[in-house]
């Protein structure tokens, strides 16, 4: 077990940001650590990482318990927050020589880590940028790079491809699949749920500094209700015919808006099939229609709710 975390507790006065949280991560695993603004992500991290005081609970990081000054188990970590954690006055190989001294003394080795890791971003031909000089996905990348050179077993990655474009994205994520079959264990934060579903092995859901969901991806997709989702295009209902399809079996929801109609649909088979039977018998004509199964996104939204959350 790389991480066990068990009845932890943390408090900000009357705040309860963490109500008895728990976690295990075996070694191997891409776990996504999803939860609304303010659930405790973040708190549970710092907590994991010795970096905020709790009131409860216990931190096991490879079987040890973990403390501030548990130097030999931070050696095997790699922290890669959503902040941009750079300095500016140095150069990008710079800036991963510095963080990889950190971790790694001896100065031969610490070399190959610095140019494994440019290589390993793509950014060996900017090693003499300054950071002002790179674009937004450069950076990030940058940041991947400061976190992960001396070689951790254990990396967390806080939001990493957050405002960032399609090709550094896709890049971001190219680079966590090889890390993981390199040996990395990676703890994933994100709120692009497809980041989510295509990466992570496991995922958490965490609201109110609880866990409330737990399971691979087809696991917490039976944990909801819905089943199947059906969009109409280009259509024309009247409210006589609105109703009708109010009537369909297993139907969870309807909104019509704009001539698209998006039905949701529960446990159940044969749901498309009855749709166009009943378009049919109507003769209501239609553009396209297709049907999707459930995501991640529409779990997240069940489990959690859809109401805004603030920024905290």
């Amino acid at each position: 077990m790389i991480v066990r975390v068990e009845q932890l507790v943390k408090r900000y006065q009357e705040l309860v940001a963490l109500d008895h949280f728990s976690l295990q991560v075996e070694e191997g695993e891409i776990l996504g650590l999803l939860g609304p603004n303010g659930s405790g992500k973040t708190t549970a991290i710092n907590c994991m990482l010795s970096l905020l005081k709790y009131d409860k609970g216990s931190v096991e990081l490879f079987g040890e318990p973990m403390r501030p000054d548990a130097y030999e188990i931070k050696k095997q970590i790699g922290v890669v927050f959503q902040n941009i954690a750079v300095f500016e006055e140095l150069s990008v190989e710079e800036n991963v020589r510095y963080f990889c001294s950190l971790y790694v003394k001896d100065k031969a080795e610490r070399e190959h880590c610095v140019e494994w890791a440019l290589d390993f971003v793509g950014l060996r031909e900017f090693r003499g940028f300054r950071p002002r000089k790179l674009s937004g996905g450069m950076l990030r990348r940058l940041n991947i790079a400061c976190g992960i050179a001396h070689h951790p077993k254990l990396i967390f990655m806080d939001e990493p491809t957050v405002a960032v474009d399609p090709q550094s994205r896709n890049n971001i994520l190219e680079g966590i699949v090889k890390l993981n079959e390199q040996g990395a264990t990676v703890i994933y934060t994100s709120h692009y749920m497809e980041e989510v579903e295509q990466l992570c092995t496991r995922i958490v859901i965490l609201d109110d500094g609880r866990v409330v969901a737990c399971g691979t991806k087809e696991e917490l997709k039976e944990m909801i209700a819905l089943r199947e989702k059906i969009t109409i295009e280009d259509v024309v209902l009247s409210e006589e015919q609105r109703a009708m399809f109010e009537e369909l079996p297993a139907l969870l929801d309807l909104q019509y808006h704009s001539r698209q109609l998006r039905l949701s649909f529960g446990v159940g088979s044969g749901h498309l099939e009855s749709l166009l039977g009943l378009l049919r018998r109507a003769q209501i004509s239609y553009g396209k229609i297709y049907s999707e199964q459930p995501t991640l996104n529409d779990v997240f939204l069940e489990i959690t709710g859809r109401e805004l959350r603030d920024d905290v």
